[in-house]
């Protein structure tokens, strides 16, 4: 499994806790937990709604560019 640095540098930069985003994704702090250090993969539901709230691409979420920004 990967581990998915931008989602917890984005979250980080915000200073967010894991506790914060995991409850808007209506999930465990724990269950999110494995999402960043990648134990676990993230469904594409919770992966749209963290492009959706970070406004970035969700390529850039699980590594693939650099860019940050959306798509249109």
């Amino acid at each position: 499994m990967k581990v998915f640095a931008n989602i917890r540098n984005l979250r980080e930069d915000n200073d967010f806790s894991q506790a914060y985003i995991a409850s808007l994704l209506h999930i465990s702090q724990r269950g999110y937990s494995h999402y960043e250090n990648g134990t676990r993969d993230i469904p594409i539901d919770i992966l749209i709604e963290l492009a959706r709230y970070y406004n970035v691409s969700i390529d850039y979420l699980v590594g693939e560019t650099t860019t940050k920004q959306r798509y249109k």
